[in-house]
């Protein structure tokens, strides 16, 4: 039994995975513009658990959807000039989606605290885990894990 079966029992309404650093130099849509393996690995994990909606965390943006088409930024979770979490709630409720439930929410602390900020119900399979490594080992077999 590894540690996502919990998570094999549902299908989510929502994944939110977070933007990433690494991005193409000009406008692209969200699923485009990230680049780096981090963010890349937060889709492939929330691609695998086959959710109603997937939405991207931007530290610039707020909720993005897949098609959304977007400037490239370099403002990072946490900045001054980021998204608040008032703001993600602002959007959620313009989308008639803080109601969803179950909604996952992979990436680290500052990604999850501003998604449990609207959904605080949300499931966090990466808490607790320490380092981009284990994070990626933990990615890797919740892919695994919800494909099998």
């Amino acid at each position: 039994m590894t540690t996502y079966d919990h998570l094999d029992c549902f299908k989510p309404e929502l994944v939110v995975i977070p933007c990433g650093s690494r991005k193409l130099d000009r406008p692209a849509r969200a699923a485009d513009l990230y680049i780096g393996s981090y963010h890349r690995a937060c889709r492939k994990a929330a691609d695998a658990l086959r959710p109603d909606r997937l939405l991207i965390l931007s530290a610039r943006y707020g909720l993005l959807d897949l098609d959304d088409v977007v400037e490239p930024y370099d403002t990072p979770h946490g900045a001054t000039d980021a998204v608040t979490a008032q703001l993600i709630l602002d959007q959620a409720t313009l989308r008639g989606i803080v109601l969803l439930d179950p909604v996952v929410a992979l990436g680290g602390a500052r990604h999850v605290g501003l998604v449990h900020s609207v959904w605080p119900h949300a499931r966090a399979p990466l808490a607790g885990t320490r380092g981009m490594g284990e994070q990626m080992a933990h990615l890797a077999a919740l892919r695994k894990s919800a494909v099998n």
